[in-house]
């Protein structure tokens, strides 16, 4: 395993030395964010590299643990894939990454660790797991636009900022064209990198297998669009779902998300930024999976139009599992209803305008012609509205 020195420091370096006039200019706001950054992200870093040396040492048996039938839903932004890997990660057949699981126990270590003092905090009334949650409340699920919680399932490309080496470091650190072309990973990143980087998201996801001791591993990540081929080269067992939803609500809405989560760390001069980087990279992450699955077609694979999925989900959850070869889903039904209830109790407002986003219906209509012409999808100006607000409610519950 290795860590992206090179990357952490040279992007660093550009925060405080070059970033004026760039949307991570050095405003009261930023430097504060820097200085509260490394005062936790470098000691809880090395303290994380440790604890994975530590299962070098004492859980060796990590590295042969197998990754069967792993199921990867891969998307552009905004697609509904958080939905729809929620949902299955309710399954007791699945597990998935947690917030706190990619940021507070990664390691084997760290998570026999916690187990032993949640099991003293039990005895006690439990007030370190109340604390937990209360910060829980009033931190991260206050995020508005995409649900975030430390007891939730959530991309695992965030995994990868434990090496830096993930999309995700664009959030904290918005000098896009500083940055390698990871939302290009197979087309454009040196094979080696690729190999380093898959090789460590690899040992992570055997670590948290062997650590729950559930059969599969269920991941939703829409930056591994890009990655799909290296995917397929690390996970040959791999099933996936490649869900795809009418440019029309997907552009504007991750636009609107993007910027959303840049202004958390940042305070860019502009409403919204790097508004053609995320036009130019969204249709790479439609045409190339596409591109990918067309050219290497297998019962493993599924091309999922949102509007099915929300239609019929039940139906939709059944024959995928029937076709990859997973176990019955019992509690399907209830878990659909009880993540429709969740998704609409956390339902934000979230509006936007194509034009102050620099756009025109006509353009993205011309621009994604061949998206439109290929699944058929509306034309007409969208609502602005977000997969929390609308067909959810018209879910056909059996």
């Amino acid at each position: 395993m290795s860590y992206n020195f090179r990357l952490f420091w040279h992007i660093n370096y550009y925060a405080w030395f070059k970033s004026a006039n760039t949307p991570g200019r050095l405003t009261r706001k930023r430097i504060i964010f820097l200085l509260l950054f490394y005062i936790v992200w470098i000691p809880v870093s090395l303290f994380n590299w440790l604890c994975f040396a530590l299962d070098d040492l004492l859980f060796p048996a990590y590295k042969k643990q197998p990754i069967e039938k792993p199921l990867f839903i891969i998307s552009n932004y905004r697609s509904g894939s958080t939905f729809l890997h929620r949902v299955l990660s309710q399954d007791q057949n699945f597990t998935s990454m947690r917030t706190w699981d990619m940021y507070i126990t990664p390691s084997i270590t760290q998570r026999k660790l916690v187990k032993a003092i949640d099991a003293i905090d039990k005895l006690i009334g439990s007030p370190l797991r109340r604390l937990v949650i209360a910060i829980d409340k009033v931190g991260l699920q206050k995020v508005d636009i995409h649900p975030i919680s430390f007891l939730e399932p959530e991309e695992d490309e965030n995994i990868l900022l434990q090496n830096w080496s993930s999309l995700i470091v664009s959030y904290l650190f918005p000098f896009w064209d500083e940055l390698p072309p990871y939302a290009y990973f197979d087309r454009d990143l040196p094979p080696r990198e690729k190999q380093k980087i898959m090789a460590f998201y690899k040992s992570m996801l055997q670590r948290h297998l062997y650590a729950t001791g559930v059969p599969h591993f269920v991941s939703k990540n829409p930056s591994f669009s890009a990655k799909i081929a290296t995917l397929k080269e690390f996970f040959p067992d791999a099933r996936i779902i490649y869900l795809v939803r009418n440019p029309l609500d997907m552009l504007p809405s991750t636009v609107s998300w993007l910027n959303y989560a840049w202004n958390v760390f940042s305070e860019p001069a502009e409403k919204y930024i790097y508004t053609q980087e995320i036009c130019e990279f969204s249709q790479h992450w439609y045409r190339y999976p596409l591109q990918y699955l067309d050219e290497n077609p297998s019962p493993n694979h599924l091309i999922l139009p949102y509007h099915d999925l929300i239609k019929n989900p039940i139906d939709v959850v059944e024959k995928f599992y029937a076709q990859f070869g997973y176990k019955d889903y019992p509690t399907l039904e209830d878990d659909l209803l009880n993540g429709i209830k969740a998704t609409e109790a956390r339902r934000a407002k979230h509006e936007y305008s194509f034009e102050e986003m620099g756009f025109t219906r006509e353009r993205l209509v011309e621009t994604y012609a061949d998206i439109f012409e290929r699944f058929g999808f509306d034309k007409r100006e969208p609502l602005a509205v977000e997969f929390t607000e609308t067909p959810i409610l018209e879910l056909q519950i059996k």
